[in-house]
């Protein structure tokens, strides 16, 4: 009702002034001709005329009629340059609130509900540079006052800051206009008011803050590189530190736009991903579903028969695949590319020079225009009783312990319920080892919804795991574990000790700490992945904020480009769809929103499931577990985030990756026709089950009369 009351108002007062022509009361002309009997009135009745002048000019302000400039025109004959200024400047800061506030509460709420995806974006820029920007549109005549007003209350941007930005900005316009209103007799037209160089003036004092920014920019820079000599000329465009998946193309890109790039690695080119991560423990994953489908062949109507796993040779098929695509990552591959690799250590000596301790015993120092830190992460090993010296094993070390093995370790203890633990907990079970996983948590995979968590952990159980979460381990003796449950005391005895607990930032050794640059828990870097010196950047597993290989080569993009052409446009660091994917089996799946980050950062959503076991494909393959869960926005088919837990689910979840990266809804899916049979049938099912939900029950009750009476 307010908000029709607002409309209502404003509505009637657009009509009035149409209705009884009150635009001819406000021209230049109808000013002129009455001016001399509006000072003499105003000479006999001051507060009357001011008070009335200043109502008057706050309701054609914030009803965004015509007629602002003329009474602008009007107070310079009246009342003068100093006493015009003053009322006109405060009656149109007032009305153009008004008016900024009523198209806040009337629309802003709608507007932001059809666009609030691309509103968002340009609300994060007002937030940081509101400010700026406001004042320079109101320097500047041509953009129209009314337009400022109205768009203004569609955004984010603070009432106090519009009043008092409005209030500076429009100043040396009222300024002129009251000027010239003082001068009315020699005018001939609003045209004359501003001539060419007044305009140009304006205009250039408009670009003001830009100029302050930049001044406060280069301020800014000349305190962080203070006590440094910056090199006349430069051995490199870009030196990056760390040849891991954020590295390799960091450098890439580089050396794709002709920069002269060195790229140092200090150990395995490819980095965690090729060599410890990403490739052997899925190569080792599909060893150990291999041998699970044999000892349950009978599913499939085939005779089922445990799995001889010859140890050795399983690990030497993964490191076969590691070999096959090293060939990609290697020094001979990037050289060729253009991209002077160097096999060492690097250090950050100071803004513009790195020192490379070379594997050939050689030193190296390098000037550079920037430096890209890539260094990644390693396995994060908590301060437990006794754990260092109970010879334990990671992600990294694993593989080549394993090596050694003739057959699997026959006991084995895993800490950590993350995605890493998990999968290494599954295939070891699988291939014949008694697993037994601890988490310190009350459910494995904290980060999804609970119903996933307990998929997963029923799944790991089937597998042979024997899962004990809400178990804290505080000691280690070198043969067995320790762990708290509740008052109650656990020992796990084990052959092999696995910590899997999460990865930390490479952070020390690279000159960092000596150089001042924040490192909390990674690299601290600004939107567009700068540290405190606008030239070194940093992206990655070492930059945070997500731990996977395809997000560090996204960000290694925004470095790069930054690093390289930041003096001419800057790219922030795109978070807004990131899909991740742990590879157990049943595969766990997700982009966007789950629930339970939805409902913990107080957003609206819809949730629509689909059961994998409705799913024909599925059923004829025996994969049946699992599901297709989509969030959306209330009433709308927006993807909020979608969560699939199956076979195949990290291929699935592509589809929904490009339909929230490219803003298509459920409906978009929906009308897609998916080839039968298959898995991604699942996404479009999940579609339909949305669709089927918000079917027009009253519009189909009126069809189905409209059948009863076509049949007679």
């Amino acid at each position: 009702m307010k908000k029709i009351l607002i409309i209502a108002v404003l509505a009637a007062l657009i009509g009035a002034y149409f209705i009884f022509d009150l635009g001819e009361y406000l021209t230049l002309a109808a000013v002129q001709e009455r001016v001399t009997d509006a000072r003499a009135f105003y000479a006999e009745n001051p507060i009357a005329v001011l008070a009335g002048f200043f109502a008057i000019y706050v309701v054609v302000t914030a009803a965004s009629l015509p007629g602002a400039a003329i009474m602008t025109l009007a107070a310079g004959a009246l009342f003068g340059l100093v006493v015009g200024t003053i009322f006109v400047s405060f009656a149109s800061t007032l009305g153009a609130t008004l008016a900024f506030l009523a198209s806040r509460y009337v629309l802003r709420d709608s507007i932001e509900a059809k666009f609030g995806d691309r509103l968002k974006s340009i609300n994060e820029g007002l937030e940081r540079d509101g400010a700026f920007y406001l004042f320079t549109l109101r320097m500047i005549p041509a953009v129209p006052f009314f337009v400022i007003n109205l768009v203004m209350g569609l955004t984010r941007i603070k009432t106090w800051t519009f009043a008092w930005v409005s209030q500076i900005g429009m100043l040396l316009g009222t300024i002129a206009f009251v000027y010239a209103g003082q001068r009315l007799s020699e005018l001939d037209s609003l045209e004359g008011i501003l001539s060419p160089e007044i305009l140009s003036a304006l205009v250039l004092l408009a670009i003001v803050p830009w100029i302050a920014k930049a001044v406060v920019g280069w301020i800014q820079r000349r305190k962080v590189y203070a006590g440094f000599t910056k090199p006349k000329s430069f051995d490199r465009n870009m030196v990056v530190i760390g040849a891991g998946a954020a590295g390799l193309v960091s450098s890439l890109i580089a050396s794709t736009v002709k920069a002269k790039v060195t790229l140092v690695e200090s150990h395995k080119m490819g980095g965690d991903c090729l060599n410890t991560g990403c490739v052997p423990s899925k190569a080792l994953i599909k060893s150990a579903k291999v041998a699970s489908q044999m000892r349950n062949a009978d599913k499939y109507g085939l005779e089922s028969h445990e799995p001889k796993v010859p140890f050795k040779h399983t690990i030497a098929r993964v490191m076969d695949a590691v070999k096959t695509i090293e060939p990609h990552d290697s020094v001979e591959r990037y050289t060729g590319l253009g991209v002077d690799v160097v096999e060492g250590y690097a250090k950050v000596i100071d803004p513009w020079t790195v020192e490379i301790a070379r594997n050939d015993g050689e030193t190296q120092r390098l000037t550079t225009r920037s430096i890209v830190i890539a260094a990644g992460a390693a396995p994060f090993v908590p301060p437990i009783e006794g754990l260092k010296d109970s010879e334990y094993l990671t992600s990294d070390t694993m593989w080549d312990a394993f090596a050694e093995m003739d057959s699997p370790p026959a006991r084995v203890a895993i800490l950590g319920g993350g995605p890493i633990g998990c999968e290494i907990a599954q295939s070891l079970a699988r291939l014949g080892s008694k697993v037994t996983q601890i988490e310190m948590m009350d459910r494995i995979m904290g980060r999804e919804d609970p119903e996933v968590s307990a998929l997963a952990q029923a799944s790991l159980e089937e597998s042979g795991v024997a899962v004990l979460t809400g178990h804290m381990a505080v000691k280690a003796d070198g043969g067995a574990v320790l762990a708290k449950h509740g008052d109650a005391e656990v020992e796990i005895p084990y052959d092999a000790l696995i910590v899997a607990v999460g990865r930390a930032a490479r952070l020390s050794g690279y000159g960092l700490e000596e150089l001042g640059i924040d490192t909390a828990k990674t690299v601290v870097t600004d939107e567009f992945l700068a540290t405190k010196f606008p030239n070194i950047f940093a992206c990655g597993d070492v930059a945070g904020p997500y731990q996977f290989t395809h997000t560090a080569s996204h960000q290694a993009w925004f470095a790069s480009v930054n690093a390289l052409f930041g003096q001419f446009k800057k790219f922030k660091a795109d978070y807004s769809v990131i899909p991740a994917v742990t590879f157990l089996d049943p595969e766990v799946a997700r982009v966007g929103l789950n629930e339970t980050e939805a409902t913990e950062q107080g957003i609206a959503y819809e949730v629509t499931q689909y059961g994998l076991n409705q799913l024909d494909r599925a059923i004829a393959e025996h994969e049946t577990k699992g599901f297709v869960k989509v969030l959306t926005k209330p009433g709308k088919d927006t993807i909020l985030g979608a969560t699939i837990v199956g076979h195949n689910a990290g291929e699935m979840l592509a589809e929904y990756t490009l339909a929230m990266k490219h803003k298509l809804g459920l409906n978009k899916i929906l009308g897609t026709i998916h080839p039968y049979p298959t898995m991604a049938e699942g996404n479009k099912f999940a579609a339909g089950e949305w669709k089927k939900a918000r079917k027009p029950e009253k519009l189909l009750s009126y069809i189905e009369k409209y059948h009863d009476w076509r049949r007679g």
